[in-house]
């Protein structure tokens, strides 16, 4: 998912985008600003759910590639869940057999673990070009890739180290996304609102999430290939519309800069001093030295940026976070497939559609978790609320989900609302914080840089979890959930030293005063 900021050198900035040309009637000034940053949002917006949903594929056809081995290997470890043994048919060499969930652990290692090595690379690369080709190139190379790995049903292939090299690569296309969507809607807006604003234009992951499912399980019917091609034909549809209408920057339609005030706190965190040397010192004694490079903008150190206040903390509760919900995106439909709901196992096309639950609970998850933080101004407080609620909602999941459908779907949404509220919150607003704060004031590659860390690292952890599950499911169901509960609880104590932090802030500002009251007795 996901650097936060890409700047190009002053006065570089692209011409207006082709489709400007063809209809003449969208530049200014016969549209304002307010049109075109709501054109953004919406085509930033679209473009990355459509990355989202040509990622569902691999979770929705698991329970096809494999076949009825590991249904008998669940009955025999003691699972009162799943007991009743689920026929798969013959499933799809080599993801049958016993190995078959441990090849797909792996299929799904291979496309997370490029797409975070991508995170760490590609923004870099970023900053050098046109980002609304930047983005194109990745859209289209993600939906190639994606056709290919559906070709493998067509085609009859059987290589797992091709569906290895296919899902390489569409990580690496993959993680194009991420910097150039956040990168123009940082151009386009300010901080006012941020984690609101964040929240609900970062639902576009859930989103698309819930778009994939119901487009890659509607044609399951028809083979699994269809299940990719689809939402692959998609990506590159939409990349079109990018191509021919995204503005990158304000000025490349004739609109100025942001107010002075909107450039201070701006995501994007543009330099608001023209020192050519900046050194501050923050709480902890550390000193950031930064030049501007030769594009203007100021550079900081890779590891200064680890050292800069509580980056590592939300880098790592991060990467536990991202564990949880990357395992929740690649193997909940696979899950709902062999867990009886009511005594009854349901079709591999309604496990993948009920899985968008959990996807729709994320979308008030992320929305409810900026808002909260917006209002208490306290991001760690909030993220911690809905890490520690989650692991009883998960509890309750595993426990009596398979009651009825009624009681699945209602644990399914509120795990959904309390797994991804944090992942959001900590994605967008946190990294955004932390990349503008005062200890780097008027440092423009330093949100680059702090958002790398933090969501590069994440990117690892949701590497390892998908990965952990294919392997861990093996043993039973119980055991994957233990997994998920001891992350989230990982993830949590991860951030106490920053909760306690923003309680004693507060408290010296005059703010909370009924917590120092409720303490007090």
């Amino acid at each position: 998912m996901q650097l936060l900021s890409l700047t190009l050198a002053p006065q570089s900035h692209p011409p207006p985008p082709p489709g400007f040309r063809l209809f003449p009637s969208l530049a200014a000034p016969e549209k304002g600003r307010k049109f075109h940053q709501l054109l953004v949002l919406l085509l930033t917006f679209t473009a990355y759910a459509a990355f989202h949903a040509s990622r569902k594929p691999p979770s929705i056809v698991k329970s096809i590639l494999t076949n009825q081995t590991l249904a008998a290997i669940n009955a025999t470890a003691n699972d009162q869940f799943t007991q009743n043994p689920v026929q798969n048919g013959t499933g799809w060499a080599p993801f049958d057999g016993p190995r078959g969930p441990h090849r797909l652990g792996e299929l799904d290692l291979s496309f997370l673990l490029s797409y975070a090595i991508g995170m760490y690379f590609l923004g870099h690369i970023a900053d050098t070009v046109d980002l609304r080709i930047f983005l194109t190139v990745g859209m289209a190379g993600s939906g190639i890739f994606v056709i290919l790995f559906g070709l493998g049903y067509f085609l009859d292939l059987h290589s797992f180290g091709v569906f290895v090299f296919i899902q390489l690569f569409c990580g690496l296309f993959q993680s194009m996304g991420w910097p150039c969507v956040v990168a123009v809607v940082g151009n386009w807006f300010g901080k006012a609102k941020r984690g609101l604003i964040m929240g609900v234009w970062n639902s576009h992951t859930s989103v698309g999430n819930i778009i994939g499912s119901v487009v890659a399980s509607s044609v399951l019917g028809f083979g699994w290939g269809w299940s990719f091609l689809l939402p692959g034909f998609l990506i590159i549809f939409v990349s079109g519309f990018v191509y021919l209408f995204l503005v990158v920057h304000p000025e490349s339609i004739g609109f100025g800069t942001l107010s002075e005030k909107d450039v201070e706190m701006s995501v994007e965190g543009v330099a608001l001093v023209d020192s050519e040397k900046i050194e501050t010192e923050n709480n902890g004694g550390v000193v950031i030295e930064s030049e501007y490079d030769e594009g203007g903008s100021v550079a900081i150190g890779f590891f200064d940026a680890w050292r800069l206040p509580h980056v590592a903390s939300y880098a790592f509760c991060l990467f536990f976070s991202k564990l949880v919900a990357y395992t929740f995106l690649y193997w909940l439909p696979f899950y709902i497939r062999h867990t009886a709901v009511a005594g009854v196992h349901l079709s591999h096309k309604r496990a993948g559609i009920l899985s968008t639950i959990f996807d729709i609970g994320g979308v008030l998850g992320g929305i409810s978790a900026g808002y909260i933080s917006d209002i208490i101004e306290a991001r760690a407080v909030t993220s911690l609320i809905f890490l520690f609620l989650s692991i009883p909602t998960l509890v309750l999941y595993r426990l009596y989900g398979s009651i009825s459908t009624v009681t699945n779907v209602g644990l399914m949404f509120f795990s959904g609302l309390l797994v991804n509220g944090p992942y959001s919150l900590i994605t967008t607003a946190v990294a955004a914080d932390l990349g503008t704060q005062g200890t780097i004031s008027g440092n423009s590659r330093a949100l680059a840089t702090v958002t790398a860390i933090i969501d590069g690292t994440g990117s690892v952890g949701a590497a390892l979890g998908p990965l952990l599950a294919g392997y861990i499911s093996t043993r039973g169901w119980n055991s994957v959930f233990f997994m998920l509960i001891v992350s989230i609880s990982f993830a949590g104590c991860l951030l106490i030293r920053v909760v306690r932090s923003e309680i004693v802030g507060k408290l010296r500002e005059g703010k909370w005063l009924w917590f120092g009251i409720i303490m007090n007795h």
